[in-house]
């Protein structure tokens, strides 16, 4: 399907932030009261950066998850039925279109059928286009917002472990989702990598846990410099090499790696390239690791024109994800006025 419209680039001025809340039912039950300190902090620093908090939530839970939010907050909680928080991967997308604003949904299946995603599938058409100034457009084939990254000129970024999982689009092919992102979301070049993963990774190398684009056409990238002893070392330094060989006019701004690991020993994860940019700021995640400080130090030097937070995501790594794959923004004018104005009012459960 063409759309006509071309995917903003995150660092587009944002109204809001797609967020859905942890509860029992979701894999976050052994770390409930952890990882929702961890969202209200979040919430918080989203507020700051001048957007509100579109929240989903289970429909007897509104009114608890309003005592424990920050008492300043501009959250909207819209009652909802999910399988689970990844809100990046099924939450809609948005582009720019002819029209304004363009919500874009692709099919979500559990990161190629590893999990039941069935609710999470249904939250756009059932819950998320009503706010929208613009119909939604679905895409019947299945493509993850963690998976995607692009820049102001449509330049897109994906990978090709991910794409070619055959649980997600059969024999689809590289050539064929070049097409199929370019018809969808206007992506003008599409790059997509043959290098980089992290251990522990459900989503098959999704691109917001390996490289990133910034506004001064250069790119940040979960390298592994700090670690040559690493398992990562190597396929983490051929994606540099890479990247060097496919974007030579891009320069690398590269992030050291953390080890870190649960319980049960096993790797997890945690990638600091996996921020979330909202506004002028930088939301970036930090692990209690020695390796927070150069982190931060790194996309304090590729966005000079935005504050960087670091904020505490240690519990949100232990379901193997972060802060970029809980959220999803939605640029200035996407959402209907009505909206925007119960989002400004504070806390408060959604009318429409």
């Amino acid at each position: 399907m063409t759309t006509g419209s071309t995917l903003f680039p995150e660092w587009a001025s944002a109204d809001a932030v797609i967020l859905a809340w942890p509860h029992e039912q979701t894999d976050w039950a052994p770390w409930l009261q952890t990882v929702r300190s961890t969202y209200c902090n979040i919430i918080k620093h989203i507020n700051k950066a001048g957007a509100g908090v579109i929240l989903l939530c289970p429909p007897t839970q509104a009114d608890t998850i309003s005592e424990q939010l920050p008492t300043d907050s501009r959250v909207l909680l819209i009652p909802a039925h999910y399988n689970d928080t990844w809100v990046r991967d099924y939450g809609f997308l948005t582009c720019e279109g002819p029209d304004g604003p363009q919500p874009v949904e692709f099919a979500f299946n559990g990161w190629g059928e590893k999990f039941d995603a069935r609710q999470d599938n249904q939250v756009n058409r059932r819950y998320l286009a009503k706010l929208c100034r613009q119909q939604l457009t679905s895409i019947e084939w299945v493509a993850e917002g963690g998976a995607l990254e692009i820049d102001a000129q449509g330049h897109l970024l994906s990978t090709a472990q991910c794409l070619l999982n055959p649980k997600r689009n059969g024999q689809m092919t590289l050539d064929a989702y070049e097409q199929g992102f370019n018809d969808a979301l206007g992506a003008h070049k599409v790059t997509i990598l043959q290098q980089g993963h992290l251990q522990g990774d459900d989503t098959d190398g999704h691109i917001d846990t390996l490289v990133r684009f910034t506004p001064q056409q250069a790119l940040v990238i979960q390298a592994c410099d700090n670690r040559p002893d690493d398992d990562h070392f190597k396929s983490l330094s051929a994606l540099c090499e890479e990247l060097a060989q496919r974007l030579p006019e891009h320069h690398q701004y590269r992030l050291p790696l953390p080890a870190m690991f649960n319980n049960d020993n096993e790797r997890l994860p945690a990638s600091y390239a996996n921020f979330l940019i909202c506004n002028q700021a930088i939301l970036a995640p930090v692990y209690n690791q020695p390796e927070d400080a150069e982190a931060l130090a790194v996309l304090r030097q590729a966005y000079p024109q935005f504050t960087v937070t670091g904020i505490d995501c240690s519990a949100l790594v232990q379901q193997f994800g972060s802060l970029h794959c809980i959220s999803m923004q939605v640029p200035q004018h996407t959402l209907k006025d009505a909206v925007i104005s119960q989002l400004q009012a504070g806390v408060s459960v959604y009318a429409g």
